[in-house]
C-alpha cells in the first residue's frame, strides 16, 4: 500500500463531480491507485492516492488553484492520518489539517481567528464540522463539545469573515445523517482588538448557496 504522502487532498470540487472526472484530472501525473470521493453530505471532496510520491507532488504542485468548471480547485497533502482500505476509503473520517486524534486531540497548529457554532447535532464531530467550516477556506483547528456547540480557527482572517457572513444557519449535516442548522458567530480571544463586548455577537446571513463565481486562490499548507 502506498504511503501517505502518496495520498492527496483535492477539495472544493462541483456539486456534480464523479470518480470518472477526477480521474480525468489527474490521471496523466501518474498511475492512480485509489480514489475516494466524498459527495453524500455537504460539499463534495476526493482523496486520490498514487502509486509513486513523485506523482502526487507533481499533481499539488499543477491543479492546486486549478479551475474546474467555475471552481477553484484546492489541492494539497492531507494533514493528520487516516487508514485507507481499497474496499471503502477511508474507515471512519479521515483526519487532516488540525485535530488528529478525535475527541481530545491535540491541535498543530492554533490562530485567533475563531468563530464559535453552536445548534450541533450530538452526532456531529469536530470532523464534520471542519469538513462543512471548509468551504469557507483553510481550517486549522476545530473541536466539539457536549452540549452543541464548537469551535472552529481558520488560517486567515478573511476566512473567518466569510464563514460568519455564508455558513451563519446553514444545514449541517452528521457522518450519521442528522441534521441541524447552527449558527456561526466571530470569537473575540483575549487580547486581540475590540470588536464587540460581546463574543456572542449576532451576524446574521442569507442561507448557504454554492461558491459558484467566488474567486479565490488557495495554497497548500507550509
Amino acid at each position: 500500500m502506498a504511503g501517505k504522502d502518496c495520498r492527496i487532498y483535492v477539495g472544493n470540487l462541483p456539486p456534480d463531480i464523479r470518480t470518472r472526472d477526477i480521474e480525468d484530472l489527474f490521471y496523466k501525473y501518474g498511475k492512480i491507485t485509489f480514489i475516494d470521493l466524498k459527495n453524500r453530505r455537504g460539499p463534495p471532496f476526493a482523496f486520490v492516492e498514487f502509486e509513486d510520491p513523485r506523482d502526487a507532488e507533481d499533481s499539488v504542485k499543477a491543479r492546486d488553484g486549478y479551475n474546474y468548471d467555475g471552481y477553484t480547485l484546492r489541492v494539497e497533502f492531507p494533514r493528520g492520518s487516516g487508514n485507507m482500505s481499497r474496499g471503502g476509503g477511508f474507515r471512519g473520517r479521515p483526519s487532516y489539517d488540525g485535530r488528529g486524534g478525535g475527541r481530545g486531540g491535540p491541535p498543530s497548529r492554533r490562530t485567533q481567528y475563531r468563530v464559535l457554532v453552536s445548534g450541533l447535532p450530538n452526532s456531529g464531530s469536530w470532523q464534520d464540522l471542519k469538513d462543512h467550516m471548509r468551504e469557507a477556506g483553510d481550517v486549522c483547528y476545530a473541536d466539539v463539545f457536549k452540549d452543541g456547540t464548537g469551535v472552529v480557527e481558520f488560517l486567515r482572517k478573511e476566512d473567518m469573515k466569510y464563514a460568519v457572513r455564508k455558513l451563519d444557519d446553514t444545514k449541517f449535516r452528521s457522518h450519521e445523517g442528522d441534521v441541524a442548522y447552527i449558527r456561526v458567530k466571530e470569537d473575540n480571544p483575549k487580547g486581540s482588538r475590540s470588536r464587540s463586548n460581546s463574543p456572542k455577537r449576532s451576524r446574521g446571513s442569507p442561507r448557504y448557496s454554492p461558491m459558484r463565481g467566488r474567486e479565490r486562490s488557495y495554497s497548500p499548507y507550509n
